[in-house]
C-alpha cells in the first residue's frame, strides 16, 4: 500500500468515527478527493482503492485529466471559481459544479449543457461568512437567484457549497456552516430536491460532518501539502 493510500484509508477510518460520533450515516457523506496540481499517478493510487470521486478548481486542468482518464469510471467533480470562457470545459461533462454565482455563468452552462445533449447538477455558492475575499452569494439571495435559474433547462439546482474562513476559531467555523443548513432547511420548503450541502476541506471537515455536510471536498489529507 502507498502513503496516498494509506492517507485515503486514515482519512475514511476518521470520517466514520466522526459520523459515529455525532449519529450520522457515513454512507450519506460522499468524499470529493481533490487532486487539483497533483500528477495524474497519484489519481491512478486513489482509484486502486475504489475510490473514484474526484475534483478539480481549473477548467483546463480538470479537461486535460478526464482526456488522459478517459475510459476510468470517474466521477469528477469541478470546485473552483468558473469564466464564462471556461465552460466549455466542465459543462455537461462532469457530475457536479459546485461554484455557480451568477446567472451569466449559470446560462453559459445551460447552454453548453444542451449542446451536449445533458442536464447539468449545480450548487449555489453562498457565501455565508460574509468575507469579502471569498466567492459566493449572500445568504438572502439564494432564493431569487434560485427562481431566475428555473427557466433553464439543462441545469438543477441539488444544493449549495461554501467556504468557512481560514482560522482556528472554531465558533467561526461552525457558525459558516450551521448558517449554510440552516439555509437548506429554509430552501427546502420549496424545494425539497435541493438537499447537497458541500462544506468542509483538510481542516475543518470534522465540524462540517457536525453541522449537516453531504459532500467534503478533501485534498491535502490525502494527497499531503501543495
Amino acid at each position: 500500500m502507498t502513503e496516498l493510500q494509506k492517507n485515503y484509508h486514515a482519512l475514511v477510518s476518521k470520517i466514520k468515527e466522526i459520523c459515529k460520533g455525532c449519529g450520522r450515516n457515513a454512507d450519506e457523506i460522499k468524499l470529493v478527493a481533490v487532486s487539483k496540481t497533483f500528477p495524474v499517478s497519484d489519481i491512478e493510487e486513489i482509484i486502486e482503492t475504489g475510490h473514484n470521486i474526484f475534483g478539480e478548481n481549473k477548467a483546463q486542468e480538470i479537461r486535460d485529466k478526464m482526456e488522459t482518464l478517459q475510459g476510468k469510471a470517474i466521477e469528477w467533480h469541478f470546485i473552483g471559481p468558473l469564466q464564462k470562457n471556461k465552460v466549455k470545459y466542465v459543462a455537461g461533462k462532469t457530475k457536479l459544479i459546485h461554484s455557480v454565482e451568477n446567472e451569466k455563468i449559470a446560462s453559459e452552462i445551460d447552454k453548453r449543457s444542451a449542446n451536449e445533449g445533458q442536464v447539468q447538477d449545480i450548487l449555489i455558492e453562498v457565501n455565508v461568512s460574509g468575507e469579502e475575499s471569498k466567492h459566493g452569494l449572500k445568504p438572502e439571495k439564494t432564493k431569487l437567484f434560485i427562481e431566475n435559474l428555473r427557466k433553464y433547462k439543462n441545469i438543477q439546482v441539488v444544493g449549495f457549497m461554501t467556504m468557512a474562513p481560514f482560522t482556528d476559531d472554531e465558533k467561526l467555523i461552525r457558525a459558516t456552516f450551521s448558517g449554510l443548513k440552516l439555509l437548506l432547511d429554509d430552501i427546502q420548503k420549496q424545494y425539497p430536491q435541493i438537499v447537497e450541502l458541500s462544506m468542509g476541506m483538510t481542516n475543518d471537515y470534522k465540524i462540517a460532518i457536525e453541522e449537516g455536510a453531504t459532500i467534503l471536498r478533501i485534498g491535502s489529507a490525502i494527497f499531503g501539502s501543495r
